[in-house]
């Protein structure tokens, strides 16, 4: 059973950093595509970064030049950092493992999830 943990998660203010973690357990290809995805309230769950193993990193529009995503095999371990932090990334944060190697923005590329950590942004 494949199991993904987030932390990291908290309330900054506005231009403020985070750095989130995902430690990944079970059986499940190291190699293969992970991403972090966010739902804020009372909207739909949103692409925010993927990384493939080869270290190829995408990034929503929302994020690029703010945030960064990578990766640790050697700890079965997906990070996000967080920098300038707006009140409009106010969402709860989940990470996501992929049984291809390849990424996709397609949600449905993604089969397993965490249960997601809450990250709150102040102005």
């Amino acid at each position: 059973q494949v199991q993904l943990v987030e932390s990291g998660g908290g309330s900054v203010q506005s231009g403020g950093s985070l750095r989130l973690s995902c430690v990944v357990s079970g059986s499940i290809e190291s190699r293969n595509c992970m991403g972090w995805w966010r739902r804020a309230p009372g909207q739909r769950r949103a692409e925010v970064a993927m990384i493939e193993n080869d270290g190829d990193t995408f990034y929503a529009d929302a994020v690029k030049g703010r945030f960064t995503i990578s990766r640790d095999n050697a700890k079965n371990t997906l990070y996000l950092q967080m920098n300038s932090l707006k009140p409009e990334d106010t969402a709860l944060y989940h990470c996501a493992a992929a049984q291809r190697a390849s990424c996709s923005w397609e949600k449905r590329t993604f089969t397993y999830w965490g249960q997601g950590t809450q990250v709150t942004v102040s102005s």
